[in-house]
């Protein structure tokens, strides 16, 4: 089997999207209309009823002025020449148009939320599950501050636009349609100076968008960064304490929120000339349709309820364009987060699940390299023509100094990564023609993070394995080591370990994601520097762990301690990316090659 060609990572969570051409523009925007479109389509039924009762209160509201222009120029007339009937049918339909607008608008409200809430919560969904399912060069290559940020203020600016914004532009939009339908119906001749008013609005409005347009992708930038920031100061603070860097980072932190606050305060500069020019436009629009109505009132051509209701809907005709101004606010911060998010959905898995794949229920653990070679992206050749084979049950150390390429061969044999040109095959079968699940039961990781999830020490012993019962949780813990350990905190197997295992020591860590990987009982076995966090004594109890669990079962070991070595059946030291010692331990301590320097000098230091 070929490999297949090996996408480079699009930069879809790149957070300088400001200065896009125009094509690529307008393929993120397609993008991410095409995202919302999807959302919205199996919602169609609950948004058509939305649409209906936006339809009905804002017929109902509409109605006002004409019932008011019929009460002052038919009702009144009527009451003073003694029949109160008309005056009480108008009053009546003047109050039933008010109730059923006001009903209908709350149930359109209730509604639109229930879509809005319901397409958030699939959006927030996909992105994790998304995130989860791509490969681990997507995760190496992009900082977690930038996955944080889609997740978190991304979504809630989405979260903004959907709870307030959707539902008032609606209303805003039918409210001006059904206005303006109404205010021709009255007088035509009205109409037309509000229609000569929409010049000057529609060109402050076009102004308007483009600016914002610009300025919320910056403020939507600017946003990212300081959260990449900060997540990437919390997670190093150890980092930033030890070498007393807490200055430096705090400047930068500044620097950063200082263009955060530039970014908003240009969009507030944009609102703060919009918004008084839509006002003063309409306040202008309302006196000349005063002026130019009340010259036809004295001249007998209009009558003076059809002012009041002309003067009426020029009035409320602009408010909308108000609440649209407001709407586009929340809408340009949202595209600008859709567009990311949509960015981040748009990545593919580089490692992806075989369209039919072979079957494997019980691995042996025979493991072969065939003529492999790897790159990480466009970058330099790491393996450059790797053969290697390793029997089943054979515990193999993969020693070498840094950048030989040993962690790259155990994520080969993991399938974290595909090899760019040759095989990896597990029993036979190349890897990548095996099903997920069954090359995660046969083939098992353990690396020097040793991460913790919050939870108990019992649920994170049975990751891998969650149906496991408590005697088989606690044969794992016996068996490298920890049972004693765990026995002793406070509520034993059901103590809380806290994010990150804050309960425990990083040796501590270690332990129990050996018991983690010991209990899932995988066919292979790759521990890329897992014992590196662990103490002297800590790492003879591990290695007497170690030789119990590994003899009936293939494993790799990668190690800079050649303590760790003392286990092992055979020694591959690598340089460069290709192996240039193979043997038993002792064969080649006893020889003249790289690792009996090093054995040597690991002897010296020990004495």
């Amino acid at each position: 089997m070929s490999a297949p060609a090996r996408r480079r990572p699009t930069d879809a969570l790149s957070d300088d999207v400001t200065h896009l051409d125009a094509d690529s523009s307008r393929a993120v925007r397609r993008r991410s209309l095409s995202l919302l479109g999807g959302l919205l389509r199996p919602r169609a039924r609950m948004l058509a009823w939305a649409g209906l009762l936006v339809v009905v209160s804002t017929a109902g509201q509409v109605a006002g002025p004409l019932l008011v222009q019929a009460a002052i120029d038919t009702a009144l007339p009527a009451l003073r020449d003694g029949d109160p009937t008309r005056l009480l049918v108008v009053g009546g339909a003047y109050l039933l148009a008010a109730v059923l607008g006001g009903i209908c608008a709350g149930a359109y409200v209730r509604a639109a939320a229930r879509v809005a809430q319901s397409v958030l919560l699939e959006l927030r969904r996909r992105v994790f599950r998304h995130t989860q399912r791509l490969s681990l060069e997507f995760h190496e290559s992009y900082t977690s501050g930038r996955v944080i940020s889609r997740q978190t203020s991304d979504l809630e600016a989405l979260r903004e636009l959907f709870d307030g914004g959707l539902t008032g532009v609606v209303s805003s939009l039918m409210l001006m349609l059904f206005t303006a339908g109404a205010l021709f119906w009255v007088d035509w001749r009205s109409g037309l100076v509000l229609a000569v008013a929409l010049v000057p609005a529609w060109l402050l409005t076009r102004w308007f968008q483009r600016k914002s347009q610009e300025y919320y992708r910056e403020q939507r930038t600017a946003s990212a960064r300081l959260i990449v920031k900060f997540v990437e100061t919390m997670t190093g603070m150890r980092a930033v304490q030890a070498f007393r860097r807490e200055p430096t980072v705090e400047a930068d932190y500044d620097r950063l929120g200082e263009q955060y606050r530039d970014a908003n305060l240009r969009i507030f500069g944009v609102n703060g000339r919009y918004q008084p020019g839509l006002v003063l436009i309409g306040n202008v629009t309302v006196a000349a349709a005063l002026a130019y109505g009340g010259w036809r009132v004295i001249a007998g051509e209009l009558d003076v309820g059809a002012l009041v209701a002309v003067l009426l809907y020029v009035k409320r005709f602009f408010q909308p364009i108000q609440q649209l101004g407001m709407f586009y606010n929340a809408l340009q911060s949202a595209v600008a987060a859709l567009e990311k998010v949509s960015g981040l959905l748009a990545e593919e898995p580089t490692v992806v699940e075989p369209a039919d794949p072979t079957p494997l229920p019980r691995a042996r653990g025979e493991v072969r390299l065939d003529h492999v070679g790897f790159r990480y992206g466009e970058g330099p050749v790491v393996l450059p023509d790797l053969d290697l084979e390793i029997p089943a049950g054979q515990t193999v150390a993969l020693l070498g100094s840094t950048g030989a390429g040993k962690s790259t061969v155990a994520k080969l044999v993991t399938r974290f990564y595909d090899a760019t040109e040759g095989r990896v095959l597990l029993d036979g079968v190349d890897v990548r023609d095996l099903s997920g699940t069954d090359l995660r039961r046969a083939v098992v990781m353990v690396t020097q993070e040793a991460y913790l999830f919050s939870g108990s020490v019992r649920e994170n012993i049975a990751l891998g394995r969650p149906d496991a019962t408590d005697a088989e949780i606690e044969a794992a813990a016996r068996a490298v080591g920890v049972h004693d350990f765990v026995l002793s905190l406070p509520e034993g197997y059901d103590t809380d370990v806290n994010k990150r295992g804050g309960r425990v020591s990083a040796g501590q860590r270690q332990l129990l994601s050996f018991a983690r990987a010991f209990l899932a009982d995988p066919a292979v076995l790759v521990l890329d520097e897992a014992t590196s966090s662990l103490d002297i004594p800590g790492e003879r109890l591990v290695q007497r762990g170690l030789q119990n669990l590994l003899a009936d079962r293939t494993a790799l070991i990668i190690a800079h301690r050649l303590s760790t070595v003392e286990i092992a059946d055979r020694v591959l030291v690598m340089e460069d990316g290709r192996v240039v010692e193979d043997g038993a331990p002792a064969e080649l301590a006893a020889g003249t090659g790289r690792f009996a320097a090093l054995n040597a000098a690991w002897q010296d230091a020990l004495a």
